[in-house]
């Protein structure tokens, strides 16, 4: 595990970004697993300057998101398929046919979960996966919890991720208390890993799956085990840390 420590988060999104342009330049046809939330947002910022800038082409690239609410359409404001939209892929040249996110509003879940997992390795895995990190050490959204589970998958969300999340909605009982995640294994099976995090709050945390034990109380801390893994943060939160 590698860890990049940056000034703030301004430059951590520069940092993240050119590691994604690159992956793209060497690779044109790449598959990107992308993430959502306030943590990746200046990335995909920053990526947009780079592709106006003509030093990225996305013309050729795949992506999947790692999840995405339970019962909120695809035109949800605040469903992960319009931020996406609305935050990266309007304003790049990538074929939008060719960027997947689960169907929140899918009859049969459990078909929606195995058809998602089977698209990502019909498309050859992803190349570089995008993950943030929840101060209670979730990715995607696998919930600290006894079992794990390897696969896409429905799962409930923990008290503590609604809070989070209730930033984002006008209250708190408009917040899925559901969602289709890429489960751990689906994770761990991208060639490369990119953990970005910022501001003091998630300083606990990094420094638990950067110099802690793996535990299932703590599902980001299975990085620990990836071939390849980069971890990007600003300084906050890289205060807990004693090795980097």
């Amino acid at each position: 595990m590698r860890v990049v420590t940056v000034k703030d988060y301004n430059e951590l999104s520069k940092a993240a970004a050119l590691e994604i342009a690159e992956t793209i330049n060497n690779k044109m046809d790449c598959v990107l697993g992308l993430a959502t939330g306030s943590t990746p947002e200046g990335t995909y910022k920053e990526l947009i300057n780079l592709y106006n800038e003509g030093k990225v082409d996305f013309s050729s690239v795949t992506s999947f998101n790692l999840d995405e609410y339970k019962g909120l359409p695809a035109g949800h404001p605040q469903s992960y398929r319009y931020f996406m939209n609305s935050k990266l892929f309007d304003y790049i040249n990538i074929n939008k046919d060719n960027t997947f996110v689960p169907n929140g509003m899918a009859d049969d879940i459990k078909a929606e979960c195995a058809s998602y997992d089977e698209n990502v390795a019909k498309h050859g895995g992803i190349d570089i996966q995008i993950l943030g990190i929840g101060q209670n050490g979730h990715i995607g959204f696998n919930e600290p919890s006894e079992f794990l589970y390897m696969n896409t998958h429905l799962t409930n969300l923990t008290q503590n991720t609604i809070d989070v999340n209730s930033r984002f909605f006008d209250s708190k009982d408009e917040v899925p208390t559901q969602a289709i995640t890429m489960g751990l294994g689906s994770i761990m099976k991208a060639k490369k890993i990119l953990l970005l995090a910022n501001g003091s709050n998630k300083a606990e945390i990094i420094g638990k799956l950067v110099e802690g034990k793996i535990s299932t109380n703590i599902p980001a801390s299975i990085l620990q085990v990836h071939r390849d893994v980069t971890v990007i943060v600003d300084e906050s939160a890289a205060a807990c840390l004693k090795k980097h």
